[in-house]
């Protein structure tokens, strides 16, 4: 499956370089009319990343992702900086599937799988994001990449899979922004280890090559950011390619 991704921050559609709010490029888009688009180009789900609640709880976008959820054009899943129960039930609440969680699933695994206990594992997306060392060790990276947790990622997901863990987006962080192509051997790695979770590859996709290379691979999804964005093809041209691959 196709999945698009859009980032906002105060409104704007923006993309960051490997997760520096330094290195943000802004798109004159208005994030209602994205939904349209990528909807009638045959999206049947939206990954969004509300940056500026993921800075500041109190200021999470929750206002325009409604305006988004309320299209009913397709599903989505959404998350930046979610800290605590109250981020998770707003999301929820305005209609938002799933639940997208970063950092705390490593910092507080245990308040995490809780809320997979109360809501249900289909409520929450996993959002791993990892470092491959010189050995092929991946250690997941915290509070929007700037820290090496030091846990590996087969240990997390270990100690989640008796919760029900079903969904899981997986970034190969040297990758992201790079439009250099994805890390097929890490999917298909995570993939035969881990046959029971619904991967989302993440990061570096820049052609429709690179999607087709994916395939093999068996993830389930493909997030789509950067490369849409900026012209390299369209979402209806993906998900083309994807059925084809």
């Amino acid at each position: 499956m196709i999945i698009p991704a859009i980032d906002l921050i105060d409104g704007q559609v923006v993309r960051l370089y490997q997760g520096d709010y330094d290195k943000k490029t802004a798109y004159q888009l208005d994030p209602v009319e994205v939904v349209h688009q990528y909807a009638d180009d045959g999206a049947t789900w939206l990954h969004i990343v509300d940056l500026t609640g993921a800075k500041d709880t109190n200021k999470r976008q929750l206002t325009l992702i409604k305006k988004m959820v309320d299209t009913g054009r397709m599903q989505f899943q959404a998350g930046g900086g979610i800290r605590d129960e109250r981020d998770v039930s707003q999301l929820l609440d305005i209609g938002v599937r799933r639940v997208v969680i970063g950092s705390l699933a490593v910092k507080k695994p245990e308040l995490v799988q809780q809320w997979m206990t109360n809501y249900g594992a289909e409520s929450v997306v996993l959002a791993l994001d990892v470092n491959i060392d010189d050995n092929g060790n991946k250690f997941i990276a915290t509070h929007g990449w700037q820290e090496n947790s030091g846990v590996a990622l087969e240990s997390l997901l270990e100690t989640f899979l008796s919760f029900g863990a079903c969904h899981v987006l997986c970034t190969d962080i040297s990758r992201d922004g790079t439009l250099q192509g994805a890390n097929e051997a890490l999917y298909e790695q995570m993939v035969a280890q881990f046959p029971s979770v619904q991967w989302q590859a993440s990061g570096g996709i820049g052609s429709l090559a690179d999607i087709a290379r994916l395939k093999p691979s068996g993830v389930q999804g493909v997030i789509l950011g950067r490369a849409l964005l900026e012209g390299k093809f369209t979402v209806k041209e993906a998900i083309q390619c994807w059925q084809d691959a």
